[in-house]
C-alpha cells in the first residue's frame, strides 16, 4: 500500500517537521498522510498532539511507557529508544511510567539510557500517574525526582524468580519459607511434647538448594542496584544505603509485591518527590493522557510507548 511506503518504522510521515508527529495546527491544512491512513490512526496522532501541548506548557520533553499487566522486559529497550529518537542529548526529560514491574536488569538498563539522555545538564523526572512497581520503582529512583499525586504509587523492590512450571514467585517468599522450615527443624523446643518436625523435613526436601541460592543472590543484587541508582540519581548527597534497605526490606512490606508506597511514604523514606495536587491543570493533563493511553492497550498489544513523534503498541 502507498501508505505503508510513506511512513517511518514508527508509523510517522518522513516529511513531517520535527515535533509535528503527523498533526496539523490548522484544521484546514493538508496533513502529510493520506486521508484514510490518518483517519485509521487518528487516536495515535491526537495523543501525540496532547504530548506536544504538555511539552509546550512544561518546557520539558515527554516520553511515555504505559502497561497495565504486561511486565517490563529486555525487549522494551528497542521501543524506548524509538521514543527518544528526536530527544536531544542534554534535554530536560520527563518519563511517564506505568508498569507492574518485571526484569530488574532491564529496568536498570532503561534507567541508564534515560539518565544518559539528559547528560548531566538536564533534569530527568519520572511521572507516575498510577503505579510503578518493583522494577518500575528501580527506574523511578534512578531519576532526579518522582512526580506523584494522590493516585500515584510505587512498590517494594521485589525480584521475581521463575520456579519451574509454577511461574514467577517472589524471591523473598521462597527464601523466607526455606529459612522458616530450617528454623523449626534446628530448634527442638519448637516441636517438643511429642511433636516432631517430620512434616517440615518433607517440605524442606522439596526445595531446590540451587534455587535458594539464586533467590538470595537476586535479593542481594536488587539492594545493590537500588543503592547504585539512588547514588547516581536523586540521592547523590543523601543516604542511599538506608533508602535502598527500606525499599528492599522484606519484613517491612510483609513480602507483598502489591504493597502501596504513596507520595507521603516515598517522601518520608527520603526519596525526592514532586507532589502535584490532583486538581491542578498540570496533573489533569498527565491524567487525561494516561487514561487515553490505558484505553489504547489491547490483549495483543499490552504495552504502549509514545512520544510527540513515535507511537508504538507492543506485544
Amino acid at each position: 500500500m502507498a501508505d505503508d511506503e510513506s511512513i517511518t518504522p514508527s508509523g510517522d510521515a518522513p516529511d513531517a517537521a520535527p515535533g509535528d508527529a503527523g498533526t496539523v495546527p490548522d484544521p484546514l491544512a493538508i496533513p502529510p498522510q493520506t486521508p484514510l491512513f490518518r483517519a485509521v490512526n487518528l487516536t495515535r496522532y491526537r495523543l501525540q498532539e496532547v504530548i506536544r501541548h504538555i511539552q509546550d506548557a512544561t518546557g520539558r520533553r515527554l516520553v511515555c511507557y504505559v502497561s497495565e499487566y504486561a511486565t517490563l522486559t529486555r525487549d522494551d529497550v528497542l521501543p524506548l529508544m524509538d521514543t527518544l529518537h528526536r530527544v536531544p542529548i542534554g534535554a530536560e526529560l520527563d518519563f511517564m511510567l506505568n508498569t507492574p514491574g518485571g526484569d530488574i536488569d532491564a529496568a536498570v538498563k532503561m534507567a541508564g539510557i534515560l539518565r544518559r539522555r539528559v547528560a548531566g545538564t538536564g533534569k530527568f523526572r519520572v511521572i507516575v500517574p498510577d503505579f510503578a512497581k518493583s522494577a518500575g520503582t528501580l527506574i523511578c529512583i534512578g531519576a532526579d525526582s518522582i512526580v506523584m499525586s494522590d493516585t500515584s504509587e510505587l512498590g517494594p523492590i521485589d525480584p521475581q524468580i521463575r520456579i519451574s512450571d509454577k511461574g514467577y514467585r517472589p524471591a523473598h517468599s521462597y527464601v523466607d519459607a526455606y529459612d522458616a522450615l530450617v528454623k523449626v527443624i534446628d530448634i527442638p523446643d519448637t516441636y517438643k511434647d511429642g511433636k516432631t518436625a517430620d512434616a517440615e523435613r518433607q517440605l524442606l526436601a522439596s526445595f531446590d538448594p540451587a534455587l535458594v541460592d539464586i533467590c538470595r543472590q537476586a535479593l542481594k543484587r536488587s539492594t545493590q542496584l537500588a543503592e547504585s541508582l539512588l547514588k547516581q540519581g536523586m540521592l547523590r548527597e543523601g543516604n542511599w544505603t538506608l533508602v535502598a534497605a527500606q525499599l528492599t526490606d522484606n519484613a517491612k512490606w510483609l513480602t507483598q509485591h502489591s504493597a502501596v508506597i504513596d507520595s507521603d511514604d516515598a517522601s518520608s523514606m527520603g526519596l525526592k518527590v514532586d507532589y502535584i495536587p490532583p486538581d491542578t491543570t498540570e496533573w489533569q493533563a498527565y491524567w487525561r493522557l494516561y487514561c487515553e493511553q490505558r484505553l489504547a492497550l489491547t490483549p495483543d498489544s499490552p504495552k504502549l510507548f509514545e512520544s510527540d513523534y513515535a507511537s508504538l503498541l507492543m506485544p
